[in-house]
């Protein structure tokens, strides 16, 4: 992939920001799980069905707008997606009964998976040569929203009630003003003329085995990490941790996402990828086994270094597959971001299933080992030049 000399900080900002207004109203959701819980009379597994319907709608339609993206200038998809968030997902509070939470999650799910491909797409763009690094911050926009998202709604619905969480629009409505006049149109990858399968082969080519294995250990990533995030607050509430502390933990190990991003991205502009893969992969497994079984304060230390270690790869399998298919920047964001992560979301209600029989701490035990076992996967993906 070639490069501009120089970065676009503004337009780089404006991407980064577009990537937190977003994922701060999708944020909204797994802290208030035991809330919905004790509304609704939620089972394991119906709560597994809440956080998997969110990511069927990004497996369902990121793909779609990666596509589109990569053969229009378009800007419907970058500024409508978080509108259509920042609505829905406010609403939840008021959500009537489960199905009408389910279609209010839903649609903020669609909204937020119509802005991902788009901008993570144009990073390259105006990135100049610090590519795996722009990347990083990019990603640490949605990552720290992500880690105050959740002390933020937990606050806000712990002091005044679940039933203003519509008031929260009025934050993302003020900053869609400001892109609304900033943000550029994406540029096209001169894809037009080809239909879908031709638009794969063209954007793929022969690395199409690589940004495979690369998206297997993305889905892999995805669910550890969703389940994670998902069911180890309805644990930690049911151990007795207040709502506005377990919104503090699911903060305090995204903000560790987004310090190890940024970290990860610089020294892969430098080492390559593989050697950060090796060392995230290799220690999320006892990370994960530590947060499992500390207690009292301690869990935030251990959220920590779980966070850190476990999602530091998340914006390298982006940046890595965007490197071996240039001409596809968007079609592939999307395969590593919204079908990557629909599909791990997919399988959380099976993790759902398992803990309403064998309990939530035994199941994660189990789901911790997977990084553990993607590190020969990681073995075989092709090194940075």
């Amino acid at each position: 992939m070639e490069y501009k000399k120089d970065t676009n900080i503004q337009v780089i900002f404006g991407l980064t920001l577009i990537h937190f207004i977003g994922d701060f109203y999708s944020s909204f959701i797994n802290p208030l799980l035991p809330v919905f819980v004790e509304n609704f009379s939620l089972t394991l597994a119906q709560v597994g069905l809440l956080v998997g319907i969110s990511r069927l709608m990004a497996f369902i339609v990121q793909p779609a707008v990666g596509y589109v993206a990569d053969h229009y200038r378009t800007r419907f998809f970058i500024l409508g997606g978080p509108i259509l968030t920042i609505i829905f997902i406010s609403l939840v509070g008021v959500a009537p009964s489960f199905f009408v939470l389910l279609v209010f999650v839903s649609l903020g799910s669609i909204g937020s998976s119509m802005f991902h491909p788009t901008t993570a797409g144009m990073i390259s763009e105006y990135s100049g040569r610090n590519f795996a690094f722009c990347m990083s911050i990019f990603n640490a926009g949605g990552t720290f929203a992500f880690a105050v998202g959740p002390v933020f709604i937990t606050y806000l619905v712990g002091a005044y009630g679940l039933g203003v969480s519509p008031l929260a629009m009025i934050i993302g409505f003020i900053v869609m003003i400001y892109l609304f006049k900033t943000i550029p149109a994406p540029v096209g990858e001169s894809l037009k003329d080809f239909g879908f399968i031709g638009s794969l082969k063209e954007a793929l080519g022969a690395v199409w085995k690589s940004i495979v294995l690369i998206w297997i250990i993305m889905v892999l990533r995805a669910f550890v990490g969703i389940s994670f995030r998902s069911f180890i607050t309805v644990l930690f509430a049911q151990e007795g941790y207040t709502l506005v502390s377990i919104g503090i933990f699911v903060s305090v190990f995204t903000v560790a996402g987004s310090f190890s991003g940024l970290l990860a991205g610089h020294l892969s502009d430098r080492i390559g990828y593989k050697p950060v893969f090796y060392f995230s992969h290799g220690l999320a497994t006892p990370s994960l086994i530590l947060l499992l079984y500390v207690q009292g304060g301690w869990i935030y230390l251990a959220a920590f270094m779980a966070g850190f270690v476990s999602m530091a790869t998340l914006p390298l399998g982006v940046a890595m597959a965007q490197e071996l298919a240039p001409k596809g920047k968007s079609m592939v964001s999307s395969l590593m971001m919204g079908f990557a992560f629909g599909l791990g979301g997919i399988m959380a209600p099976i993790t759902g299933e398992f803990a309403d029989v064998f309990t939530i701490r035994p199941v994660l035990f189990s789901i911790s080992i997977i990084p553990l076992l993607t590190i020969a996967l990681i073995y075989m993906l092709p090194e940075k030049q």
